[in-house]
């Protein structure tokens, strides 16, 4: 959650800001008070849209019925030289960068200042501290087009960072200023930085850390700019540059694209609006009411989309429409909250807690005791992770909106994940997971499994830990589990186990292979124990 502050007398240029306004603020969902000349704002994650005062105004405006729709800009075809060549070297260091040239701008200090102070919010929360997605704005007569990104080795970046009157080279950068320090953990353990280089071959900046002084600074007198932004996730960079982009156009500035050439070109940003299919029925099922096609339309033009004939049209700056149901949530606050009536529904029902969720919480219960720590993981995971475990069957979401493109078929995965995300904390780490995993029924075409399963993670540990672990549940549950030796992937040979119940293999455990420690930048040795709960169940069900 981003908190901001917006100059009251700025804002009223635009709608009248008393008491009943900010309530009617606080009901569009940025919950907001006086605090002195300003008004202070509470943004949530999902609508960075609204940290910058231009994009706030937008959306408040249509709120309250004044410009409703989507807003239109217009965006010029690049001209020449507006390029940015991607070289492969930054692959798999920051692989990824949008970029735009916004012209005509007329710039004050209180405009700066609020053009960095909205960087750096986007930094802290859709950036998430600036490893997802960094900003860099040049003043473009600095500059020379066209553009390169690509990566070099620390000892061969060397520039005057922003603030500072001397020359250093990258390693330099990283102890001798502030947001090196910072941000430096960002680029360890890479070989090669990236960095933007112009034409004349200048280094603009050390992307995600700093800008130069030379090429990255601008002022009262600054007209033109070029806007990069530099991360792993393209999606998230292209909604972050039309979030930029249209709230420089509010302040004055006329767009440009730029062509990136990523080997197959892509020309950036691009403002064309996303279609998405709606239904009365489920608008009016979810919410309780009974909407007419009309009074959608009007409340989805309250919160700045358009709608015709069951599709609405999203504005590319709206990072978090990603399904129906997003647009349901939309409806419901342009309707009101206030304005829904709950109702108790005449029924009477009895209830209990079901087997499955009864051993659930006993074997929580019995590895709590043993000083473990239940996490609970995205039922996703990346294309790179599946790689990693060498796993080929896999079910793929479509159209999916970030890098997590995947069904788990395990939960070894995000137990991995969860361990090398906090490889620097204090040992032993001894954690647990039991959810769902899914994956394709045999010869069944596009059948989908759903099933439980358990994990443990205890590090550091060893064959001989994770075995007393198993057995422990065995007799604390009393299963009579069979043991006996065997092979699985990612675990090493000759201290791995697989473990039967009634004939049927049910799951196994053992020791993590070096070769995959170090793929998942593990410190140190891993025991893991992964169990089908299914089979369990079922005993337990016709034993008891």
């Amino acid at each position: 959650m981003a908190i901001v502050k917006f100059p009251k007398k700025e804002l009223e240029k635009h709608f009248k800001i008393d008491g009943k306004m900010l309530d009617r603020i606080s009901m569009f969902g940025c919950p907001s008070e006086f605090s002195g000349e300003d008004i202070e704002v509470e943004i949530f994650p999902n609508r960075p849209d609204l940290i910058s005062m231009q994009g706030f105004i937008r959306a408040i405006e249509a709120f309250e019925g004044k410009n409703t729709g989507i807003k239109k800009y217009n965006v010029q075809k690049p001209e020449k030289n507006y390029k940015v060549k991607i070289d492969s070297s930054v692959k798999n260091i920051r692989p990824y960068t949008t970029c735009a040239i916004i012209k005509g701008l007329k710039l004050d200090d209180e405009k700066i200042k609020e053009i960095v102070n909205f960087q750096e919010k986007i930094h802290s929360t859709l950036g998430r501290n600036r490893k997802k997605l960094a900003i860099g704005i040049y003043p473009l007569e600095k500059i020379n087009l066209p553009i390169k990104y690509e990566a070099r080795k620390p000892e061969n970046i060397k520039f005057t960072p922003l603030g500072f009157s001397r020359e250093m080279n990258a390693a330099q950068i990283l102890r001798a200023t502030q947001v090196g320090r910072e941000y430096s953990h960002l680029l360890k353990e890479k070989e090669k930085y990236p960095v933007f280089v112009d034409a004349n071959s200048k280094i603009m900046s050390l992307p995600p850390i700093i800008n130069s002084d030379e090429t990255g600074k601008i002022t009262k007198d600054t007209k033109n700019i070029f806007i990069e932004c530099s991360g792993s996730d393209l999606n998230i960079l292209n909604k972050t540059l039309n979030i930029l982009v249209t709230s420089l156009a509010e302040m004055g500035g006329k767009i440009f694209s730029m062509k990136l050439e990523y080997g197959k070109n892509i020309i950036t940003p691009n403002l064309d609006s996303e279609k998405i299919k709606i239904s009365i029925e489920n608008v009016n099922k979810i919410l309780g009411l009974d909407l007419k096609e009309k009074d959608i339309s009007k409340l989805l033009e309250k919160m700045g989309m358009d709608y015709n004939h069951g599709q609405v049209e999203v504005p590319a700056w709206r990072t978090d429409i990603l399904h129906e149901v997003d647009i349901i949530e939309d409806i419901a606050i342009a309707f009101g909250y206030e304005n829904l009536v709950p109702e108790i529904p005449s029924l009477s029902t009895t209830g209990e807690e079901s087997n499955e969720s009864k051993l659930k919480r006993k074997i929580s219960d019995l590895l709590i005791g043993l000083q473990f720590i239940e996490v609970s993981s995205y039922h996703m995971i990346k294309k790179e992770e599946a790689k990693k475990m060498k796993i080929k069957s896999k079910i793929e979401v479509e159209n999916s909106k970030t890098d997590y493109k995947f069904l788990r078929p395990n939960l070894l995965i995000p137990i991995l994940r969860t361990l090398s995300g906090n490889k620097d904390n204090e040992y032993p780490q001894k954690i647990f997971e039991i959810g769902k995993v899914f994956n394709e029924e045999k010869n069944k075409g596009n059948n989908i499994i759903e099933s439980e399963k358990l994990v443990i993670g205890l590090t550091p540990g060893n064959f001989t830990e994770i075995k007393q672990i198993l057995e422990y549940l065995d007799r604390s549950l009393n299963l009579n589990f069979e043991l006996s030796e065997a092979k699985a992937e990612g675990l090493i040979e000759g201290r791995t186990g697989k473990i039967m119940l009634e004939k049927k293999e049910i799951g196994y455990f053992g020791e993590m292979h070096p070769e995959y420690l170090k793929k998942w930048n593990l410190k140190m040795p891993l025991a893991i124990l992964e169990i089908k709960l299914e089979e369990i169940f079922y005993r337990l069900s016709n034993y008891n």
